[in-house]
């Protein structure tokens, strides 16, 4: 099968992984993206994903992939993949003017048989709703007929050493269950195992039933990481407990607030879908107050440490550590440290920051100063707050650096004017 034209529609956290693994599979890749920067970057065979390498795109670039910023020289496929972003807007819900567009592309080169699955993460119906009839006017074509049509929710982690896009299981929802068939035959060429929602729909909901589990979950620890601290119970030691049972139970883990695009955005399409049935989706919003809030908890508690420590938040030097939403990566989407450093700052605290992924970070316009020197800054703070626990950080030696050190994380070593969270 695999000598088939694929084009991957939107070329960032997971159209390009996708088109890495379809080129190493044999198939002919064409990455087309709007930004005429990123196609010409992987051209040159540079990588702006995290768990893309350079290597990984030169060597999918000798077996021919190739990135457009230019739908004119691309020519019908046989398999068009849509991975473009899905913004929130809290005014009108999902944004899906970029699935549009690329519908409408899409469209216009596909062929009669080609197969186009949309991966980008959005609510149930979308697919069948707002996908299908753009295909079928631009193409002049019938969905399960002229073409086969599903969607694929992306279940990329970054950062995740174990689980990538191949030993990953890929779900497919067809519109027809031909069109899962077509699907099943594609993705199974790339992926070692391939789970059959009943229909689009299905897969829809999965992607968002993933997303909401965490984010559920994520506020019941945050919740309880604050009332904990009034009942003196150290609540990741409770965790730790309660993860030994072998059945009934999976640790998460309180923070400084949510981040990245699923957790903090994805819940919330269903929310929206929820709404205009005319039914609140009271989980969902609760998660979101919960989660962020915790940004201002997290604020407070860095005055009331300083306080007691006869330091006002006013005038004071804090020092912030890890400021993407994940350990060990460089993406800062929706990551909680900005709105700490905008609290900080509003209270008249000094910010700074350090990150060995981040070599430079603005909060509202304004770049916060980066510490150079990671150690000799840990030193001249008056107070660090460990906000990603990233592994090149020696914790241990921050925390007997470091005057007050707050840990978000739960992860630094007791010790004299360590708290957590």
């Amino acid at each position: 099968m695999p000598a088939q034209d694929v084009l991957v529609i939107g070329l960032g956290y997971v159209g390009l992984p996708l088109a890495v693994e379809a080129a190493r599979a044999g198939f002919r890749v064409t990455g087309y993206d709007t930004s005429a920067a990123i196609a010409a970057g992987l051209n040159a065979g540079r990588s702006h994903v995290d768990d893309v390498s350079d290597e990984e795109v030169t060597a999918a670039r000798a077996r021919g992939f190739r990135a457009a910023a230019d739908e004119a020289g691309i020519g019908p496929q046989d398999v068009i993949v849509i991975c473009v972003p899905t913004p929130l807007s809290e005014a009108d819900g999902p944004d899906l003017s970029a699935v549009r567009a690329a519908a409408r592309t899409a469209g216009r080169l596909l062929r009669p048989g080609t197969l186009v699955s949309l991966e980008s993460t959005t609510y149930p119906g979308t697919t069948d709703e707002v996908v299908r009839p753009l295909l079928e006017k631009t193409s002049g074509l019938s969905a399960g007929i002229g073409f086969s049509l599903v969607f694929s929710p992306e279940r990329i982690d970054p950062g995740n050493p174990e689980y990538g896009l191949v030993n990953t299981p890929k779900i497919i929802g067809g519109v027809t269950p031909s069109c899962a068939e077509a699907a099943a035959a594609f993705y199974g060429v790339i992926c070692e195992q391939v789970v059959r929602a009943v229909s689009a729909r299905e897969a829809e909901m999965a992607k968002l039933l993933e997303n909401t589990y965490r984010h559920v979950n994520i506020a019941l620890v945050n919740e309880m990481a604050i009332f904990c601290r009034e009942l003196g119970v150290d609540l990741h030691d409770a965790i730790r407990c309660a993860a030994t049972k072998p059945f009934g139970f999976a640790p998460f883990y309180p923070g400084p607030g949510v981040g990245g695009h699923c957790i903090p955005i994805d819940p919330n399409y269903l929310s929206y879908k929820v709404r205009t049935l005319g039914y609140p989706f009271r989980f969902v919003e609760l998660a979101q107050e919960i989660n962020g809030r915790m940004p201002g908890y997290v604020t407070e508690r860095a005055a009331e440490l300083l306080n007691r420590n006869a330091q006002p938040v006013n005038g004071a030097r804090v020092l912030l550590l890890g400021v993407t939403y994940k350990k060990d990566i460089a993406d800062q989407r929706e990551s909680p440290a900005r709105p700490i450093a905008r609290k900080l700052r509003a209270r008249g605290a000094a910010v700074a920051y350090h990150d060995p992924y981040v070599p430079a970070w603005q909060v509202d316009g304004q770049d916060v100063p980066r510490a150079s020197g990671l150690q000799a800054a840990v030193a001249a703070a008056d107070l660090v707050i460990l906000l990603q626990a990233h592994r090149d950080y020696d914790l241990a030696r921050i925390a007997a650096s470091a005057r007050l050190l707050l840990d978000t994380r739960g992860v630094v070593p007791a010790g004299p004017g360590v708290e957590a969270l």
